[in-house]
């Protein structure tokens, strides 16, 4: 008995220290973990030391402005975060304390897509889940989930092999559209090197653009085209070419509104690159919390439905490249 009473002790031991650990992550500092926790400063750090000490690893970088997680750390993170909700989920279910999902949920997305149609969902789902609650991060740049304590990642793009768990939704396409008055006036190009001989809009977060992408000969590659206007948004491009002013290359999603009004015509459709895959990704393979599982068993179907409606939105919405002036 003594034997299995030690072994409780140190188990219990293991997990304060393991919680001090992912608060101090969280909170990016032992102080601002001290104050959240309630508990001595002295004690969330020496349960932090003891545990690298233990591990043989050091977990955090220290310095006198923040704390931020080693490589090695941020996969413990992970591993301890997991460890940590698995046990309040087997509280809950045993005691009976609660009968739906609870909790605060990070999720992050592209700015637009974010906006368009994550949102849509997030607030049908606030309303059938009134104990969660969401925090977006939509930001166009890819989110390390373990590092920014984020839980739920919309990717758009081709997957690395990784410790994440992705759950496909759909596709998402780059088109290129222009409104029917400017191809009334300018006329249709039937091949990509046409655009240098056309009004185009470019944007990017990064910087001016000069090309567009295309498909050309089994091959994906960029051809120059004559930029009008150079913006850092997608909404701003969007709206430019809705005036008439050119042609603007964007995703479907970011397309599909000016489609679906008939305000925006889509071009060049066999030229058009391979489709990039969407999904929902997430640390690891692990049982995943109540409240994250609810989360992704409502968005997911409803999510890859859109999808669904914009890419027939903007097949239907195509034009043929065969119209001319």
């Amino acid at each position: 008995m003594r034997l299995t009473i030690s072994k409780y002790e140190n188990l219990m031991d293991r997990f304060e220290s393991m919680s001090a650990f992912v608060a101090v992550a969280k909170a990016g500092g032992f102080s601002a973990a001290s104050r959240q926790l309630g508990i001595p400063l002295a004690t969330i750090s020496r349960r932090v030391a003891d545990l690298e000490s233990d591990l043989g690893v050091r977990l955090l970088h220290r310095s006198t402005r923040q704390v931020t997680l080693t490589e090695t750390g941020q996969t413990f993170f992970a591993t301890c975060q997991r460890v940590i909700d698995e046990l309040k989920d087997a509280e809950e279910a045993v005691t009976g304390e609660y009968r739906s999902p609870k909790g605060d949920l990070t999720i992050t997305a592209p700015i637009e897509f974010g906006r368009l149609h994550l949102q849509p969902v997030a607030l049908e789902f606030l309303a059938a889940y009134p104990d969660i609650n969401l925090r977006f991060l939509l930001v166009d740049r890819v989110v390390h989930l373990v590092e920014e304590h984020v839980d739920l990642a919309v990717r758009i793009a081709e997957l690395p092999d990784s410790r994440m768990t992705a759950r496909p939704l759909g596709h998402v396409r780059l088109v290129v559209s222009a409104s029917p008055e400017y191809l009334e006036r300018r006329g249709t190009p039937n091949y990509p090197s046409e655009l240098l001989s056309h009004d185009c809009i470019a944007w990017s977060t990064l910087g001016p653009l000069d090309t567009f992408w295309f498909k050309d000969g089994g091959a994906e590659k960029t051809f120059p085209i004559r930029t009008r206007l150079s913006t850092t948004s997608a909404d701003s491009a969007v709206a430019a070419a809705l005036t008439g002013l050119g042609f603007v290359q964007t995703t479907s999603y970011q397309a599909e509104q000016g489609v679906r009004d008939g305000r925006l015509v889509v071009v060049l459709r066999k030229f058009e690159c391979a489709p990039t895959p969407v999904s929902l990704v997430y640390a690891g393979n692990r049982l995943l919390p109540l409240k994250l599982r609810a989360f992704i068993d409502f968005a997911a179907p409803r999510l890859s439905e859109r999808l669904r409606s914009i890419s027939a939105t903007v097949a239907g919405g195509r034009a043929s490249n065969a119209v001319g002036r």
